[in-house]
Formats: structure tokens, sequence, C-alpha cells
């Protein structure tokens, strides 16, 4: 196994085993959460950052207002993707986080069509339609709407076309987006201290110990993802990213014994047969164009 799949495997997982980590911290409230992933991200990506030899073309980049907002724009959704995330996760719904993400790669389908004015090919269609069925069926048979999901579905795609404008390699974006957001996020984290619900300190030693490390529970996947990218086909990773998921569905239903009934079963059914679709049809095409290429 060569090491972009390494890389690859390893990020998946450990975004697999993020519910795991949450649920370790359960005691604190979401949004607390979330202000220490942000600050110590910063500092975990900042201490990497400080070792890269380019820091002339970072920061002629970075002072370019339309990237600052490019990356202010990205930290926002992202911000919001993980208080959605970590929130649902020690609320129960750790099955539907993982449908969230199950569903991700067919919202950046449909956001290509609806903002890029991108053209689906009929199996494409024929998955979106698989997937919407999926939610609608949910929604009204299953009695409960999927919002959880489709939030952090389409947080995270929304998250995904902001970087495909985005000038800054992995590094460098991940470590600009999060210094963008410290100020705010230092903010909330001494309010929270201020009104006396902070946890950092305040709780015991492993809780303190566990909101320090969010930061390379955040930020060492991503990196590993970015250096997968860069070694192995699209192909590839486009499987391996439902690793994560299914991990997190496991843990759910298995580990947090959530409700899992027959409904349920069937509208989760229709979106897994919408990504089995969408993979094949997509592995088709590209083997075909590469035939193509070669003739």
């Amino acid at each position: 196994m060569n090491k972009g799949l390494w890389y690859a495997v390893g990020a998946y997982v450990l975004w697999g085993v993020l519910p795991l980590y949450w649920k370790a911290l359960q005691t604190v409230p979401a949004i607390q959460i979330v202000g220490h992933r942000m600050v110590w991200s910063l500092i975990f990506v900042g201490a990497l950052f400080v070792l890269k030899p380019h820091w002339s073309r970072f920061y002629r980049v970075a002072k370019n207002k339309k990237v600052l907002l490019i990356y202010f724009a990205a930290g926002s959704i992202l911000f919001f993707n993980w208080f959605t995330y970590v929130w649902a996760v020690n609320a129960g719904y750790v099955v539907e986080t993982a449908l969230g993400y199950f569903t991700n790669p067919l919202v950046y389908v449909l956001l290509g069509v609806l903002l890029l004015r991108e053209r689906l090919r009929l199996w494409q269609w024929v998955a979106v339609a698989s997937a919407a069925g999926g939610v609608l069926y949910l929604t009204f048979f299953y009695g409960s709407l999927p919002w959880i999901a489709l939030v952090l579905a389409f947080s995270f795609g929304f998250y995904g076309m902001v970087k495909k404008v985005a000038p800054l390699p992995a590094l460098d974006g991940l470590f600009l987006e999060t210094a963008l957001l410290f100020l705010p996020a230092i903010f909330l984290l001494f309010y929270q201290e201020a009104t006396g619900s902070g946890a950092f300190g305040h709780s015991n030693l492993t809780v303190t110990i566990l909101l320090i490390f969010t930061g390379v529970a955040t930020g060492l996947p991503l990196l590993w993802f970015a250096a997968a990218a860069r070694r192995i086909p699209l192909t590839t990773i486009g499987v391996l990213q439902y690793i994560a998921p299914t991990m997190q569905f496991l843990l759910g239903v298995y580990l947090y014994h959530e409700p899992f009934t027959a409904d349920r079963l069937t509208g989760f059914s229709l979106i897994w047969l919408a990504l089995l679709i969408y993979t094949i049809e997509g592995a088709v095409e590209r083997r075909r164009s590469a035939v193509q290429h070669v003739n």
C-alpha cells in the first residue's frame, strides 16, 4: 500500500471515530467545544506553518481583501458545520450525522448544477433523484425531516464551493481560516469564563487535555487528507470517503443504540443506492474519458 493510500485511510478513520472524542466532552457545551477547536487548531496548524519557508508568498496573497473575504467565509461556514456536528453527536444524533456525510458527495453535484450551471449526465440525475427520494421518505413516512444531515451536507458542500475559488494551499488556507476566526473564538471562550460556565481548567484533567487536543483532532486528518489528495487518484478518494460515515453510522447504531427502524432503513437505502449509482457512474465515465484520450 503506497503512502498516499495510508494517508487517506488514516484521515477517514480519524474522522470516523470523532464521535467518540466529542462524546468524551459531552459535559462541555457544543459552542464552547467549537471555540476551543478553532483556537487550538490555529495553534496546531500554526506550529506546522512556521516551519514553511514561504512566508513572503503567503503574506502577498493573504493581504488581498478578496482573499481575506473568501477565507473568512470559509472559516465561518466551517465553524457552523463544526457546531452542528458536535451538538448533534452529543445530543444523540450520530446516525443522522453519518447520513449527512453520506449525502455530501451528491450535494456537491446538486450545487454544481445550481451555482455553476454544470450539466448532469443521465445516471447522475438518477442518483440525485434517488437521494431526494430517500430524504422525502424519511420526512413523510419516518415522520421527521433529517435536518441535521441536510445542514451538515449543505454547509460542507458550500465550504467546498468556497474552497474551489480559494488560492492558497491546504495548510496555508486552514491557517488563515482559523486565524481570521481566532478573535471571535477567544472572545467567546473568555465570555464563557467570565459568566462562570467555562469548562477549561474547571472540569477534570481529562476534559482539559481533550479540549487542548481538539486542534490535533481537527488538523491532523485534514493534513493527511491533503497529502493523500496529491498522491492517489480522485477515484480512490471517492471510494474511501465512505469509510468515515460508515464508521459513524455503526457507532450510532451499535455502540450508542440510536433507533434504526424499518422506515429509517428504507430512507437510508435509497440514499445508499444513490451513492452506489453515483460512484459506479463516475468510475465508468472516467475510464471512458481515459480511453478516448489515449485514442
